[in-house]
């Protein structure tokens, strides 16, 4: 037993309420704990199944884009295409929040209008065709469905690491911490126990002695 009390420690009665106090706070905040760390696993495991949908999601739309595009290039020519491209290239603007899940801070992204319609794209429409329209709208589609797949991915990875370290806080508690509480606060009572019966043995051989000698 020796081994797995906490070192130090003084076998007296005001010890013995403050470590049971310990083991109690201990027990308490381990259950709270397994409560957190069962919630964030179910909270986890629904949001990875948005991101497998979402993936799903932006490989469908990029090989509809690229498929329109390269058809779009086989009737008006790759250096045309390219040219097009880079009349109607813009900046995208992306606001960054926090939202707040069960103590974990996760983002929020948000941006402006990406998909455009046919007369906003900055180019003209004769030497063009409709696969290229069709290209342009479904990138740029493709592109709102990255930026959500990417706030949905950040997620998964802020809860799959507070799963972890919340996993790691319950085994310190539950195979470490509180064991050590129980095992000094039960060697502290077995202490004091035996202290009283030698307390107890001594006064009976005092009190036996003085009546031998009245």
């Amino acid at each position: 037993m020796a081994t797995d009390i906490i070192e130090g420690v003084k076998p007296t009665r005001m010890e013995l309420l403050k470590l049971s106090h310990r083991e109690s706070l201990a027990d308490k905040g381990r259950k709270l704990l397994k409560e957190k760390r069962d919630a964030l696993i179910a909270e986890f495991l629904e949001v990875v199944k948005d991101v497998r949908s979402a993936r799903k999601d932006v490989e469908s739309k990029l090989r509809t884009a690229y498929h329109d595009l390269f058809i779009a290039q086989a009737l008006i020519g790759t250096r045309t295409v390219g040219e097009i491209s880079g009349a109607c290239s813009r900046e995208i603007k992306v606001e960054f929040a926090i939202k707040n899940i069960m103590g974990v801070k996760v983002p929020i992204l948000s941006m402006e209008k990406i998909v455009r319609k046919l007369n906003e794209r900055g180019y003209g429409l004769v030497n063009t065709n409709s696969k290229l329209d069709e290209a342009a709208r479904n990138f740029e589609e493709a592109l709102e469905l990255i930026i959500k797949l990417a706030e949905i991915e950040e997620t998964v990875k802020k809860l799959a690491q507070e799963v972890e370290k919340t996993k790691r806080r319950v085994n310190a508690l539950e195979y470490i911490i509180v064991p050590r509480l129980r095992a000094t606060v039960k060697y502290i009572r077995m202490r004091l126990e035996e202290m009283e019966r030698e307390s107890f043995i001594r006064l009976k051989h005092i009190k036996a002695t003085l009546e031998s000698r009245g």
